[in-house]
């Protein structure tokens, strides 16, 4: 893994960061710094206009291919890309659910007919997606899913429920995993399809769940005779399965060093409170401050070397660490800051510590990251899967 920097690199990094800091003024200089976990619904429109305004110039989908209305960067610019974004600290994506998971599941498994209709509006930011996985009796172990789906003529019924399903108020489109065969607890993976669902229709109901945070950015979604075209059906009727762990491994893509940029950012922000609070003094706090630094040097050079791979294009273990590892470090960084701010934490507009937004944004870090080591995969069944996959360990008595 080399991370120095070519004469191109450096010319394609100041292109980046030219176009956000013009971008960024005017009518967009109010959503810089918004919208990131625990802010999700702030300033929706003025971010899905942010989102059109990438599409037009070209700044969506940076990584898919050209002739999929991509930028076909490599893989070193993506990652500048990425941590341009963080650092001009542009606003969090909406369109990131189609861009990221969607989009490159269908460059690899979807039709010709599939990707024509729904990749342009994507890269265009004019669609938005969400993703109808968890069930309440299917967190962690997804093949327990019981939304099921039926053929009836040229389409496909749906009834059943999905939950923590981010963005479902504002989704058009949901690519949903349910099944159209029979349960076979001899193959328990078997007979589960990915649809691909309207969420503008009858049958469907959306009910936001309030965090702590006061924010709704999850949601349950209803499922009660919603209809899809039997063409919306990714990879072949029982197939989807393999289709799902395909989204899943793209979950682990470039995007999380624009991640690791925005913990960066919440880190200076942490710095900051301290050197206003007069902590930054206390031997402790510096200490942890310090430790917290490393952590996303660690953080980032892992991911690089993950995201480089083998000579064989295969990843490694150090693959399978990054999500426990980056969700207990954003864990451990949210109760530093409620530390730095001492009583501001809990008490009154924060008066002492700081502009009061910056003071809530801290208190959002420290609320929202009490679920980072749930979603996406429970701190839990990321030690087994490490355990089995990464050590040879026995598999977990059932």
């Amino acid at each position: 893994m080399d991370l120095r920097e070519s004469a191109e690199d450096r010319a394609f990094r100041d292109e980046v960061r030219t176009f956000l800091e013009e971008s960024l003024r005017g009518d967009f200089a109010v959503v810089r710094g918004r919208g990131g976990p625990g802010d999700e619904l702030a300033l929706f429109e003025e971010r899905l206009a942010w989102e059109r305004h990438l599409g037009a110039h070209g700044w969506t989908c940076v990584g898919w291919p050209k002739e999929y209305g991509g930028r076909g960067l490599s893989l070193r610019q993506q990652v500048i890309f990425h941590e341009e974004y963080a650092r001009a600290r542009a606003p969090g994506r909406l369109g990131h659910i189609g861009e990221t998971l969607l989009g490159p599941t269908l460059i690899a498994f979807g039709t010709t007919e599939q990707k024509e209709r729904f990749l342009p509006p994507i890269a265009a930011g004019t669609e938005l997606w969400c993703q109808g996985y968890s069930e309440p009796g299917a967190g962690s172990d997804l093949a327990n899913i019981a939304t099921r789906a039926e053929l009836d003529g040229d389409e496909w019924v749906i009834h059943g429920q999905k939950v923590w399903t981010s963005h479902a108020l504002w989704a058009d489109w949901c690519f949903v995993l349910a099944r159209t065969r029979p349960r076979d607890p001899a193959r328990r993976h078997a007979g589960i399809s990915y649809l691909l669902v309207p969420m503008r229709q009858p049958g469907i109901e959306v009910r936001p769940i309030v965090q702590i945070t006061g924010d709704s950015e999850f949601n349950e979604v209803f499922f009660d005779g919603a209809r899809t075209a039997a063409a919306n059906v990714v990879g072949g009727e029982g197939e989807g399965w393999k289709v799902a762990m395909g989204t899943l491994a793209f979950e682990r893509g470039v995007s999380t060093l624009g991640q690791q940029l925005a913990f960066r950012n919440e880190l200076d922000a942490v710095v900051a409170a301290a050197r206003r609070t007069g902590r930054a003094r206390d031997p402790r706090v510096r200490q942890r401050l310090a430790r917290a630094h490393i952590g996303l040097e660690i953080m980032r050079l892992n991911a690089l070397r993950t995201l480089a791979g083998s000579t064989s294009g295969t990843l490694g273990g150090e693959a399978l660490i990054a999500k426990l590892y980056w969700s207990t470090f954003h864990q451990q960084l949210g109760e530093l800051a409620m530390d730095v701010l001492g009583p501001a934490a809990v008490a009154g507009d924060g008066e002492g510590a700081g502009d009061p937004e910056q003071v809530a944004a801290l208190r959002r870090l420290f609320l929202f990251s009490r679920a980072d080591t749930i979603y996406a995969g429970s701190s839990e069944i990321q030690r087994n899967i490490i355990g089995e996959r990464a050590l040879g360990l026995p598999r977990e008595p059932r």
